[in-house]
């Protein structure tokens, strides 16, 4: 089997279109969530804690370079660990979300308790008592 034949297997698979629509949802889904913590939360956290953009924080470590001419020669070496802070409450709202959609998904699957065992069970159990004596 050549290799270009091993590759339209696979991308034929389901498997891999199921990874691929996934991927392109979750995509999608992260802008929103991108939209609502920069747009929504992150405003109202910083209306809470008095006006601080959560965005704009970092730690200057070296300053820039200026020279004679007032021209910058070399950048200022900057942290910025208020995107970080952003990220990290995305993250936070995307596992919470993908946790209450798993929760539900999981409500709705009951096992079905009632239903008799499959015939092949069954069948085993038999050969396995017959066995044993």
């Amino acid at each position: 089997m050549g290799m270009v034949s091993e590759f339209k297997e696979f991308i034929a698979k389901g498997n891999v279109l199921d990874l691929a629509v996934g991927v392109v949802i979750g995509g999608a889904f992260g802008k929103i969530v991108s939209s609502l913590v920069d747009k929504i939360i992150m405003p109202v956290v910083g209306l809470l804690t008095g006006g601080v953009d959560f965005s704009k924080w970092s730690i200057t470590l070296k300053d820039a370079v200026i020279d004679a001419a007032g021209k910058e020669t070399t950048p200022a070496l900057v942290l910025g660990f208020g995107d970080f802070i952003n990220a990290v409450i995305q993250f936070l709202i995307i596992a919470f979300v993908i946790f209450l959609v798993i929760k539900a998904y999981n409500r709705t699957r009951k096992p079905a308790a009632d239903a008799p065992p499959p015939e092949d069970v069954l069948l085993l159990r038999e050969i396995r008592d017959s066995l044993k004596k």
